[in-house]
């Protein structure tokens, strides 16, 4: 997983704007259990030391039921990278209306911090719907102008 995914950060956070301070991050953690055992992957968006989104942290619902929900559904961490890498092979006029298979407000938050969409274009967007952590992006961005 190391080498596909430094491309696929590196690729990422080209397209962000510096303002944001954003960083992606991506690890794998054994985790052991009277189940059995598996890797568990870990995604997250950190802006300078505070992290803004967590896989799976931050999304409990997506645990498997059959281990008590103990255990974070591991085909995410493809789905995860699979939509960062269409995120960053469509066009930039089909950002803000592409529907991206996201369950995770993800999208939202590549949105937010890519350097290609104006701020208004997401402020008129996010003012109302945004996240926490789109919010965040949107502030720093504000600032750093």
């Amino acid at each position: 997983m190391n080498k596909p995914w430094s491309k696929l950060k590196k690729s990422i956070e080209a397209l962000w704007d510096p303002a944001a301070g954003l960083r992606i991050h991506c690890s794998v953690y054994r985790m052991d259990s009277a189940h059995g055992g598996t890797d568990c992957p870990r995604y997250w968006i950190a802006q300078g030391k505070t992290i803004i989104w967590d896989y799976p942290k931050d999304f409990p619902a997506e645990a498997q039921p059959e281990y008590g929900g103990k255990y974070p559904y591991t085909n995410d961490a493809s789905d995860i990278s699979n939509l960062i890498r269409d995120y960053i092979d469509t066009p930039q006029s089909e950002l803000m209306t592409k529907r991206f298979e996201d369950r995770w407000g993800l999208a939202d938050i590549l949105r937010c911090a890519d350097r290609r969409i104006g701020l208004k274009r997401l402020e008129n967007t996010y003012s109302e719907q945004g996240s926490p952590a789109t919010s965040k992006i949107l502030d720093t961005r504000r600032k750093g102008r």
